[in-house]
């Protein structure tokens, strides 16, 4: 009887087992809507050509067999496309071809919440294709998140229907052809929290009316062809951590409504042709990490205006080649979280606070092109932490211990490659990236470098092969994702990206190391330094007889010594 009580219990439970497992099945996994199906294919063939039509998906894009890009979700036990991704995201992604086209019936599937084109439209001359300029408000309701990415082919003007999307919250037009100007329609879509038109080719000025964005946290309108004047209203933007308008031809005076972006953590307004000075209400940005103002010739004024104790959360400031006049404030001494501290470039003048090397952080300092004057007050510590990381050059009127210079410049100094970013691919059409950097830095024999990446590699390569993007036998390789490389000769390097289509779209690097330095004798670069500071009107020194301790006045400071 007991026997048969088990049985009984376990068949039960069986069927049980079984029930409950069918009941999961049809819930778990419904039919796709089929009008939503048909627009996805010809959707999807516009893009990728027609010879694709899913007859390989298993029962349908949303099933156990999904398109890669594609995403689903269920809406009154019908799966709808949620997410549409065209380009190589994945490995085996959707992949335009050359006649890449939109047809209308990307605009007919209802629930479509993120739609993204990363290189799908190849050639700006080549079959070139537009933003579709109508059927945007059928998007109306569902859109959040719209990208089109690394797309030269794409061209034209920003679409005004755009304006329609009104539950967008992220808008991203980077590294495209388009032209135009920002459409003013864009300050409608309220609900934007990323905006960013990047690399584009467009022009005119910022519309007022992106002042009405104020739940906008990154502002992205650089590397474009933007002018006039800020408008006073992007100070409504009080939710803003990231600004960067860098690389335009902006203009006019800053407005001090700027001052009320309290939240912002990095600021980019380097390379326009803003003027007027420094504003005095940049000192209430108290979130301020970064803040880039470099290549601004016109703006001038000085820097004693502003109370650069409030920053405290400085770390990196950049305000070279700006035509600053007057001295470095000392509160510029209290930044205890500054690294990175440009001044060069400037008609700065005055003497140098010796807290400056007390900084904490400070890691890079850079005073060159100036006329600064006085004896140099920093310890020999300073000087073997900074290595090249310190220039104050082209500073007539500066002097220094040359012994104690000498002793530290020829100390072999290891650089991060491309900086924080590492060894990456350029995310920019700046194939130029990595060799800016190099023509940045000053590379000796027995320097090294160092390669930080993921998923990638460091080839060095004749300078054929770096010009063919490619080497089956290179000089030198590494994958190991912290690769040291030591530059023990001097002369030009050659390195490159071992990944397929990465050299070619810019992760590629010459190093050119110096000659070894012969110094000449200590008499005759004192006689040296003391004609021309005769000739610079410089008042002389009194020799002093310790030759550990012999100080000259020098035309230029490391200018001299290490060219």
């Amino acid at each position: 009887m007991a026997m048969n009580n088990s049985i009984l219990t376990f068949m039960v439970l069986l069927v049980g087992f079984f029930v409950f497992c069918k009941g999961q099945e049809d819930t778990s996994i419904g039919p796709m809507e089929k009008n939503e199906q048909e627009a996805l294919y010809a959707a999807i063939q516009g893009f990728v050509g027609k010879s694709w039509n899913g007859s390989d998906l298993y029962p349908d894009p949303c099933g156990w067999t999904p398109i890669q890009g594609v995403s689903c979700d269920l809406y009154n036990g019908f799966w709808y496309v949620s997410a549409l991704n065209i380009g190589p995201v994945y490995d085996n992604s959707l992949q335009c071809t050359r006649s890449a086209e939109f047809t209308h019936h990307l605009f007919m599937l209802k629930h479509l919440r993120k739609l993204s084109f990363f290189n799908c439209f190849f050639s700006p001359h080549q079959k070139p294709v537009r933003i579709p300029t109508s059927n945007w408000e059928n998007f109306t309701e569902s859109l959040e998140s719209l990208e089109f990415r690394s797309n030269p082919g794409l061209i034209g003007t920003i679409p005004t229907s755009f304006g329609y999307l009104k539950n967008l919250e992220s808008l991203v037009l980077l590294e495209n052809g388009l032209t135009g100007e920002l459409p003013q329609e864009m300050g409608s879509l309220v609900k934007l929290r990323r905006l960013v038109l990047g690399e584009n080719q467009l022009f005119g000025q910022i519309p007022a009316s992106f002042g009405g964005l104020k739940e906008l946290l990154i502002l992205d309108l650089s590397m474009n062809k933007l002018s006039g004047s800020l408008p006073w209203t992007l100070g409504n933007l009080t939710s803003l951590l990231k600004l960067d308008l860098s690389n335009n031809m902006l203009e006019k005076e800053l407005p001090s409504a700027i001052g009320n972006l309290k939240n912002l953590t990095l600021m980019d307004l380097g390379r326009n042709n803003f003027s007027g000075g420094l504003v005095q209400s940049l000192q209430e940005m108290v979130s301020l990490k970064e803040m880039v103002m470099s290549n601004n010739p016109l703006l001038g004024g000085n820097l004693n205006g502003i109370q650069w104790q409030n920053l405290q959360n400085l770390e990196f400031l950049d305000l070279s080649n700006m035509g600053l006049t007057g001295n470095i404030p000392e509160s510029m001494t209290e930044l205890k979280r500054l690294r990175f501290l440009g001044l060069n470039n400037n008609n700065l003048s005055g003497s140098l606070s010796p807290r400056l090397a007390s900084l904490p952080c400070i890691s890079a300092l850079y005073l060159y092109g100036n006329d600064l004057a006085g004896k140099l007050e920093f310890s020999e510590g300073f000087y073997r932490k900074m290595g090249k990381r310190f220039g104050a050059w082209n500073n007539p009127n500066i002097c220094y211990q040359t012994e104690l210079m000498l002793s530290t410049s020829n100390v072999p100094y290891g650089f991060e490659v491309g900086g924080d970013g590492g060894w990456v691919l350029p995310k920019s059409r700046n194939h130029e990236m990595y060799n800016q950097w190099a023509s940045q830095n000053r590379f000796k024999v027995d320097d090294t470098v160092h390669f930080k990446y993921k998923k990638d590699s460091v080839l060095v390569v004749t300078a054929e092969e770096y010009d063919k993007c490619h080497s089956a036998h290179p000089v030198f390789f590494s994958n190991n994702g912290a690769t040291v490389f030591k530059l023990d000769k001097p002369g030009l390097f050659y390195f490159i990206s071992g990944v397929a289509g990465h050299c070619e779209r810019g992760q590629k690097m010459i190093i050119k190391v110096l000659e070894p330095e012969t110094a000449p004798p200590l008499s005759s670069k004192r006689n040296t330094t003391t004609e021309s500071s005769h000739k610079s009107g410089a008042v002389e020194m009194a020799a002093i007889s310790s030759p550990i301790s012999v100080l000259l006045f020098m035309v230029s400071f490391f200018g001299v010594l290490f060219i």
